[in-house]
C-alpha cells in the first residue's frame, strides 16, 4: 500500500470547534471561505446557493445538494424531505444532485459511532468520548456513507439548512414588500402576505435572498407540525432507474475514453513477479500493458478487447503469506483462540465466569460463520483521467473524501486539482468504502495521460479479490437461576478486527493495537437483563483483508446471541418469546417490538404439520428489529422459507415506504448469507468465482415479507443495515423448532439443509 502523507490539518486536532446543528457543517471552514463556497462553485447562471445545501434559480427551481451516496437506500429522497419540510418547498418540483467534496459535508454521526470504546454513547447518552469524535470528524471533514448514519447525521443540519434558506427568502420578500417577516407565510414554494394579497415564488426573491443574513440556529418545526416527514413519498431516484437514464459508474462514457481490464494475483495479497507484454501487445485494440504491484492491466479501445488480452497475457506471481491459509484451517485457528488468555473485555457485570463454573447444568455452545463477499450488483469500477496538473475521477463510492486524498497522492498533483464525481451506486454494502480501485485506476491512467481510462473488474475479480466480512467463532455459556431466568451469561468472540484491517490499508504507519467496538457490537450491548455477564473478544491477525459488510459485527453477533437465547429458552422449557420478554423488564421499547411481532406473526397460533416458526430480536445502529421466520420442511432437510414478519422501531420515521423497503432489502441480504453465503479459501486462493458458486436469493425462492413500523419515540435510528442481523438466527431457530436440529454454523448448507 502506498503511504499517504496527509496534511497536519487532517490529522492533528487542536482547539475547541463549534458544535450542534447546521454549525457543525461550518465548524472547520478554511479561513475566508464563505459557508456556501462549495455549493456556489456548482451554480449556473441565474442560480444562487443560499447555503451549502440549497440552491434556487430565477425560475424558482430548488436544488438540494445531497452529501451522501445514493446506493439504493433512498438517501436522496430522505435527506431532501428533511430540507423540504423546513423550507416548505414543493417536494414534487425540486431536484437533487450529489454534493461536491468539501469539509462542510462531513459525516459527524459515523465518527461518533466509531468511538473505539464504550462510554454510554451507544446507549444514547451525550458523552465526552462522542464529543471528542465529533470534533475529530469536523476536523477531518470526511464525507462518508455508511453505518446507517445518513439520516441520523442529517436530521438537524439539513432541516436547519431548509429553515435558514426559508428565512432568507422570507427576509428578502419582506424587504421587497416592506412588511414584517412574521406576516409572511410559505406553502409549497410560494411566499404570501395575507394582509396585502402579495405573493411570489422562491425564484422571485432568490437573488436578493442570497445577501440576507440569518441565524444558523433557527427555530425548527415540532413533529406535530410536520406535513412531509413521516409521510410516504415517491423515491426521487426511481424514475431514472426505470427509464434507463440513471447514470451509474459502469455507464460513464467520455470523449476519448479507453478501457482497462486486469489480471490479479490468484493468491490473496500476492504480488506480480513477471509478465510477457509481447505476447498480447499486437492483439486487436490493445494500446498499452501496465504492470502494478498486485497484477497487470491491459488498456484497449474496448473492454472486451482489454479483457480478452489480459486473460491471454502470461504472468507469474509471488504468493505472499496468505498462501499458508485455507478456510478450514482458519476456522480451526479461531476456535483454538477461544482458549486464549489475551482478550479484550467489552462488557462485564458481576462474576459470570464463577457463576457458570458453579452451575449444575450450564448450557454451552460454539458458533461459527465464514468469510463473506459483498457481491454488489454493479461490478467494481473506476474511471480516471490524469493530466500533468490534475486528476478527475468518476467512481461509485461511499467515501469521496478518501477517494480524493488517494487520487491526489497517486497522481502527484495539488489537492485543489482533484475532482471526484460520485454517480449512483449499484450497491455498496461497505465494499465501496475501500480505496483499492482508485489506487489501481489512477496508477493505470497515469500511463495514458489526458485520456479517461475506465477500469472495470470482472465478477471473478470482484468475488475473488473482495475485502471480505471476517470469519468469526463465538462460545456462549449460560446458567439458569431457580426462577427459570438466566443468572449468568458469558460470550467470547474470536475474529479479525475490521477497523484495524481498514486502518492498516489506509494508513499503515498509523495502525495501532486498539479496541474495536465492531468486533463486539450486538454482543456487548444486548438489552437482556442478567445478574452477571461477561463479553470479551480475542483479536486474531490474518493475512486476509477484511472490511465493513452490511451491519458489520452485528451480522454475526446477532446470530450468536439470538441463537443462544433460543437454546437457553429450550433449556428453561420456556416459549422463546416469553423467555425473551422475561429478560426485558427494564427495556419497554424492546419488549414492545417483541410483543407487536408476536401479535402480527400469530406466534401463539399452531402451524400445520411440517411447518415451524423462529424468532429473533436485535438492536443495531439505534434501531430495534424483531423478526419471525416461517418455514416448511419438505422431506429430508429440504426447507422453504415461506414468510418473514418484521417489526422495527427506528425512532422518528422520515419516509415509511423507504423504511419498509430497507427492511425487505436487509432481510434478503442476510437470508442470502444464511442460506448460501461462504467464501471458500484454499492455499490463499478464493475458490468462488461468480454467482453460480456464490449463490443469491432470487424471485423464485424469496419469501413473502411483511414489515410493520412501531415507533416508540426513542432516538432516531438507522434503517439501511438493521434488517440484516436478526434474519439468520430467526431462520435457524425455526429449523430447530421444525426438526430438532440446532444449527450453530452458517450457511445452513453446511449441515446439509437445502433451500
Amino acid at each position: 500500500m502506498t503511504k499517504l502523507n496527509l496534511t497536519r490539518r487532517k490529522f492533528i486536532v487542536g482547539g475547541a470547534l463549534v458544535g450542534g446543528g447546521l454549525a457543525v457543517g461550518y465548524g472547520f471552514l478554511r479561513d475566508g471561505d464563505p459557508a456556501n463556497a462549495a455549493l456556489t462553485a456548482t451554480t449556473m447562471e441565474g442560480e444562487v446557493a443560499l447555503n451549502a445545501w440549497v440552491k434556487v434559480d430565477k425560475d424558482g427551481l430548488v436544488t438540494f445538494a445531497i452529501p451522501r451516496s445514493e446506493m439504493g437506500q433512498g438517501v436522496y429522497t430522505a435527506l431532501a424531505m428533511l430540507v423540504a419540510e423546513e423550507m416548505d418547498a414543493n417536494f414534487s418540483e425540486l431536484v437533487v444532485e450529489q454534493a461536491p467534496v468539501a469539509d462542510v459535508y462531513a459525516n459527524i454521526a459515523v465518527m461518533k459511532d466509531a468511538l473505539p470504546f464504550s462510554d454510554k454513547h451507544h446507549e444514547g447518552e451525550d458523552t465526552i468520548g462522542a464529543w471528542g469524535m465529533a470534533k475529530l470528524g469536523q476536523f477531518l471533514g470526511v464525507q462518508v456513507t455508511g453505518g446507517s448514519s445518513s439520516v441520523r447525521d442529517a436530521w438537524l443540519p439539513m432541516r436547519q439548512a431548509g429553515a435558514t434558506a426559508k428565512a432568507m427568502l422570507v427576509a428578502a420578500a419582506a424587504r421587497t414588500w416592506d412588511v414584517p417577516p412574521a406576516e409572511i407565510s410559505v406553502t409549497n414554494g410560494v411566499l404570501s402576505h395575507g394582509g396585502s394579497g402579495m405573493a411570489g415564488g422562491f425564484g422571485d426573491f432568490a437573488i436578493l435572498a442570497a445577501s440576507e443574513t440569518v441565524s444558523l440556529d433557527p427555530v425548527l418545526k415540532k413533529s406535530s407540525e410536520f406535513t412531509l416527514i413521516g409521510t410516504p413519498q415517491p423515491r426521487l431516484d426511481i424514475p431514472s432507474k426505470v427509464d434507463g437514464t440513471a447514470e451509474f459508474g459502469v455507464d460513464i462514457e467520455l470523449d476519448g475514453m479507453v478501457h482497462a481490464a486486469v489480471k490479479l494475483s490468484p493468491v490473496l495479497g500476492g504480488t506480480l513477479a513477471s509478465h510477457d507484454a509481447s505476447a498480447v501487445k499486437d492483439m486487436p485494440g490493445v494500446l498499452k500493458i501496465v504492470p502494478f504491484e498486485s497484477g497487470v492491466a491491459v488498456i484497449a479501445d474496448s473492454f472486451w478487447r482489454a479483457k480478452t488480452a489480459v486473460e491471454a497475457l502470461p504472468a507469474t506471481f509471488n504468493d505472499g503469506p496468505a498462501k499458508e491459509f485455507s478456510s478450514g484451517g482458519i476456522l480451526t485457528l479461531l476456535e483454538e483462540n477461544l482458549e486464549s488468555e489475551d482478550s479484550r473485555i467489552y462488557a462485564e457485570t458481576g462474576d459470570a465466569r464463577a457463576a457458570i463454573d458453579e452451575a449444575q447444568s450450564a448450557v454451552k455452545a460454539v458458533y461459527k460463520v465464514p468469510f463473506l463477499a459483498h457481491a454488489c450488483m454493479e461490478p467494481m469500477n473506476c474511471t480516471a483521467m490524469v493530466t500533468d496538473t490534475g486528476v478527475e475521477i468518476w467512481m461509485p463510492n461511499q467515501v469521496p473524501t478518501l477517494i480524493k486524498w488517494f487520487a491526489e497522492k497517486i497522481a502527484d498533483v495539488p489537492a485543489e486539482n482533484v475532482i471526484v464525481h460520485t454517480p449512483l451506486l449499484g450497491g455498496g454494502f461497505g465494499r465501496r468504502l475501500e480505496i483499492d480501485l482508485v489506487i489501481m485506476a489512477v496508477a493505470i491512467a497515469k500511463e495514458m495521460k489526458n485520456r479517461p481510462v475506465k477500469l472495470l473488474w470482472t465478477r471473478e475479480n470482484d468475488i475473488q479479490h473482495d475485502i471480505f466480512r471476517p470469519a468469526a467463532v463465538s462460545r456462549l455459556e449460560g446458567a439458569l437461576g431457580s426462577d427459570g431466568r438466566i443468572s449468568a451469561w458469558a460470550n467470547r468472540i474470536v475474529s479479525q478486527s475490521v477497523s484495524g484491517s481498514y486502518t492498516a490499508r489506509l494508513l499503515p504507519w498509523a495502525t495501532m493495537d486498539v479496541p474495536d467496538n465492531t468486533t463486539s457490537e450486538g454482543a456487548a450491548d444486548i438489552p437482556y437483563e442478567f445478574t452477571s455477564r461477561l463479553v470479551d473478544h480475542v483479536p486474531v491477525k490474518l493475512p486476509i483483508e477484511v472490511g465493513f459488510w452490511r451491519s458489520v459485527g452485528h451480522s454475526y453477533n446477532a446470530f450468536f446471541t439470538e441463537s443462544f437465547m433460543d437454546e437457553m429458552a429450550y433449556a428453561a422449557r420456556a416459549d422463546p418469546v416469553d423467555f425473551r420478554l422475561a429478560h426485558l423488564e427494564n427495556h419497554p421499547d424492546f419488549a414492545n417490538v417483541l410483543k407487536q411481532l408476536a401479535k402480527v406473526s400469530n406466534w401463539s397460533t399452531p402451524l400445520d404439520q411440517g411447518r415451524a416458526r423462529g424468532v429473533a430480536l436485535h438492536e443495531s445502529f439505534s434501531s430495534i428489529v424483531g423478526q419471525v421466520v416461517e418455514i416448511t420442511v419438505n422431506g429430508d432437510k429440504e426447507i422453504t422459507v415461506d414468510k418473514v414478519y418484521c417489526v422495527i422501531d427506528c425512532g422518528a420515521v422520515v419516509n415509511p415506504d423507504t423504511v419498509k423497503a430497507q427492511m425487505e432489502s436487509g432481510i434478503i441480504f442476510g437470508l442470502t448469507a444464511a442460506l448460501y453465503g461462504e467464501i471458500e479459501i484454499e492455499d490463499g486462493v478464493v475458490l468462488n468465482s461468480n454467482f453460480p458458486d456464490y449463490e443469491m436469493i432470487r424471485l423464485g425462492n424469496c419469501p413473502e415479507i411483511e414489515v410493520h413500523l412501531a415507533p416508540s419515540g426513542r432516538l432516531l435510528g438507522g434503517v439501511g443495515e438493521p434488517g440484516t442481523p436478526p434474519i439468520a438466527p430467526a431462520l435457524t431457530n425455526a429449523i430447530f423448532a421444525a426438526t430438532g436440529e440446532r444449527l450453530r454454523e452458517l450457511p445452513i448448507s453446511r449441515a446439509g439443509f437445502i433451500a
